[in-house]
């Protein structure tokens, strides 16, 4: 279950920096996130941070992109697994 932000976003910038996939980015006129990088923050985090910290209560389970517990860890586990390989291209030692 990837999440979403609804055009209730208020544009007020604290869940951009919270998620730990950096999946949030500025749109075209709010935040979005991508799908195939949101993980709920499975693998890091209990709870979903930017849902945490969102003022407004914008931020829901996107419909289109139903997951499971299961699939997020998996997706988690693609990502880790990514962002240690480009840590490795760049001649940096891979993270901890």
């Amino acid at each position: 279950m990837a999440l979403m932000i609804t055009d209730e976003c208020i544009n007020c910038d604290v869940c951009e920096p919270e998620c730990p996939n950096q999946a949030i980015s500025m749109g075209e006129e709010i935040y979005q996130i991508d799908p195939g990088r949101c993980t709920e923050c499975v693998g890091h985090f209990e709870e979903p941070q930017c849902v945490q910290v969102c003022p407004v209560s914008c931020i829901p389970v996107d419909p289109a992109h139903i997951e499971s517990k299961e699939t997020l860890w998996q997706k988690y586990q693609r990502l880790q697994k990514a962002g240690q390989g480009l840590s490795s291209a760049s001649g940096e030692a891979p993270a901890a």
